[in-house]
Parts: structure tokens; sequence; C-alpha cells
């Protein structure tokens, strides 16, 4: 069981409007996220306490972070505001701890802070991209239109607080599943629902997307229990939602792990590339016996999203019949193994090609969309990850190049340019030298 850290999550209001921030798309943690200002606890927080009476029953250290946070991130004192009258009511509203199967948890505390006027913030450009006073129903509004990317119990505060902003309680703010029998699902963008089942993926990672999305012909995108067990509880999870086909994006077995078998007991049908049925059929010429199959092509309307039409896009590279979906505003961009949220890309094998990634990763960049979803890893706001996967691979062809002209072969960069990896992922890196050295090579650069 991993270690739970106290936070506290401060929401600001006043009249008939909440303060919210957006985070800069490029920080390291929950790039893009829309949320309240606020931060961890820590050790000497109780020493900034309020010794009023209205704070006796709640945890003096808590309040200390409140104050702490908001002088550091708004450069307000709350303690000051409170004792003068600025502040008219401060309510604890909520919990949520971040559920077992992350790796970092938190008890989030929230607190609820009205003030009679608002104060002149100054907020770091650095941490938020955005920060303002919205009226709780324009929030609300742009929740429910895909605009806000948020966790879920921000999302939820969200939704309550835009129906009713005088609410001094907010129950259930827990992320809840029962896994005994299910696996655990999220929505931190509206309509784009992330299933994380368990899965035969390479390390760190454990688990593989699958995403629902669609407003009345629904995709369950790369479904992929790791076994019979993961797949049985994947089942149940999905008896939750309507799934009217299933896309795969590409054809690496920690995709499509048991879709066969799911689009027969669903009765639906499968959606691939030309390319990715072939490679499938080549493993098992009966791999998709008794089911529908359907060719999905760049450019193709799949669904849509939200009352967007959702197209499909050749990404390939990592491999070469891989498909992307976005919807036509590019509010989000499904982008499977462009880029990885836990790990690196592996491009390799027949099915890879540096120069193609290359190129694909600058075409989706120029999409500029506002989220980006991995198929490892959660949602990340704007296109910033994309540019950092796309200089690390410039700067690992620029170690090969080095290398090369030294007369280092190929296992000998190995240990030199991936000498921080653990040797058991050294024949995945390797893929990656060759491919840069055949990139290389047909560029006349060696």
């Amino acid at each position: 069981m991993s270690r739970i850290i106290d936070a506290v999550s401060i929401i600001l209001t006043c009249g008939d409007e909440i303060f919210i921030i957006q985070r800069q798309n490029f920080l390291k943690a929950f790039p893009g996220y829309w949320a309240f200002p606020g931060g961890k606890v820590e050790s000497d927080d109780d020493k900034l306490t309020i010794d009023e009476n209205h704070f006796k029953a709640m945890n003096p250290k808590l309040i200390g972070a409140v104050v702490r946070e908001a002088e550091e991130e708004l450069g307000i004192n709350l303690g000051d505001l409170y004792k003068s009258g600025g502040i008219t009511a401060w309510d604890f509203i909520g919990l949520a701890t971040t559920p077992d199967f992350n790796p970092l948890r938190f008890a989030t505390y929230f607190f609820k802070i009205n003030l009679k006027e608002k104060p002149k913030f100054v907020v770091d450009a650095n941490e938020a991209q955005f920060a303002e006073w919205m009226k709780a129903a324009d929030l609300l509004h742009k929740y429910e239109h895909g605009e806000v990317l948020a966790v879920p119990p921000v999302i939820k505060v969200i939704q309550e607080l835009g129906k009713n902003l005088a609410l001094t309680e907010i129950k259930d703010l827990n992320f809840e599943f029962d896994g005994e029998n299910e696996v655990p699902f999220i929505e931190n963008l509206k309509g784009m629902i992330q299933i994380m089942p368990l899965s035969n993926t390479l390390p760190p990672a454990t688990r593989t997307n699958a995403f629902l999305i669609g407003d009345q012909f629904k995709l369950i995108i790369d479904p992929s229990p790791k076994d019979e067990a993961e797949y049985l509880k994947f089942k149940t999870t999905l008896s939750h939602f309507v799934v009217s086909g299933i896309f795969i994006t590409h054809q690496h077995p920690d995709h499509h792990q048991f879709s066969p078998r799911l689009a027969r007991e669903l009765k639906v049908k499968m959606i691939l590339s030309q390319y990715t049925h072939e490679r499938l059929l080549q493993k098992d010429p009966e791999y998709f016996a008794g089911v529908e199959v359907e060719f999905a092509k760049d450019g193709d309307h799949l669904t849509s999203w939200l009352g967007r039409p959702v197209y499909v896009h050749a990404i390939p590279g990592h491999d070469e019949g891989q498909l992307a979906l976005a919807p036509d505003n590019m509010r989000w961009f499904l982008a499977g193994d462009l880029f990885q949220g836990i790990g690196t890309v592996v491009i390799g094998g027949s099915e890879g090609d540096m120069k193609k990634y290359f190129t694909t990763l600058e075409k989706v960049i120029a999409y500029n969309p506002m989220v980006v979803f991995p198929s490892h890893g959660i949602g990340l706001g704007g296109p910033n990850i994309l540019q950092k996967t796309l200089e690390h691979r410039k700067m690992r062809e620029e170690q090969v190049l080095i290398a090369h002209q030294k007369g280092a072969s190929a296992e000998e960069m190995l240990k030199e340019i991936y000498a921080e990896i653990s040797p058991k992922l050294w024949p995945y890196a390797l893929e990656n030298i060759n491919k840069h050295l055949d990139k290389l090579r047909g560029e006349g650069r060696i």
C-alpha cells in the first residue's frame, strides 16, 4: 500500500463567482489541468493556523496549509482577511483520497472560503496559464462542453457548485469502484471515459488505457486486459455502458488482447487499419473468426463527441498501421503509442520507422490539440509532451550519430547511451538505436 500524502485545495468564492486556475502545459505534474489553488501539507503548517473558535474543530495543520498556500500561490493572507471580516464563510466541504491503484496517493481536503470582496491576486505565471474569477454556472458550462481537463474530485466540485454555489458539503468526492469485480475508470474530460485494465505491456507501464467515446455510436478503443480474470473484470465494468464497436489503434498485443472475444460476446464489429488486420492474420489466421471487420483509414469519420465529428488520423512510425482519433476542433487527440505517459516509446521491428515517427510527431504538434491522451498514463494538456518526445529523440539521434562517427557498434552505443536504464530494457533500446541508424543512412548522413 502506497503512502498517502495530505494536501489542501482552496475553493475561493465571491458572490456568484468562483476562482479557478489552469496549470501550465509544460508542468511535469498534471499539465493543462484545471484546479483550485492548494498543495501538500507541510510539517510545520500548524504554526500558521488561525486562533479563532470557528477553527477549533478543524485540524490546525490543514488550516495552516491553506493559509500558507494562499500566501505562496496568490499573495494574500487569509488569516488577516478572516480576522478583519473579509471572509464571510470558511467551510470544510469534503475529502478526496487517491485510489489505491495509483502509485502516488493524496488525501486532499477541500475548503470553501467565501470572500466579501475580490482581493488582488499575484498568480505565478510559471504555474498557471489561466487564473480567473468565473461564474460557477459558466465554469460548469465549460466542463459540459469539453473545455475543462481536471481530476475527478475537481470535476465533482465544479458540477455541484455549478448547480448550487451555496453548498457547504459535497459528498462522494472519493473515486469509488469495486476492485474485486471491476477495473478502474475515470473521466478527466467530458465524454472521454478512460478504463484502465492491467495489461501485458512493457514496464514501467502496467495498464493499457481503453477509452470509451461517442455520442450515439460508442467505440471502445484498445481493450486489452492481461488475462482471463482481468477480462472478466473489464467486461463487468463495460456493463455500465453501451458499446457499439471496438477500435484498435495498432497491432501490438497490449492493444488488442481479448478483443475478438469481446467483439463476439458484445456482437459488435472491430474497426482497424488494413495493415493491422494483415499483421494480426499473419500471426493467427483464425484471429477474426466470427467477427465483423471494418477497415479505417486516414480521414474517415467514425463517430461524434459532444456533437463534434471524430476523424481517423494515420500516425505511422511506432507502427506502420497505427491510427489515432480526434474531433474536428482538436479538443483532444487519442494518440495510442505515439508517446508514453509512462516510459519511452520503442521504434522497432519491421513496423517501426524513425523517419516516419519524426514526421508524425511534427504533424500532430502542428495540430495543437488541447489534450493528448496516451495508451499508457493520463491525458496531458497541449502538445508539449509531443515536443519533448521529439526533442528527446533528436537528442538520442545526435548521440547515435556521434558514436557512429567514432566507430562504435550499435551494441557499444547501447551501453554508453542507455547506461541509466535497466539491462532488461536494453533489447528495446537497441531497436531504437538501429532505427536511428536506418534513418541516418536513409538521409545520407552516415
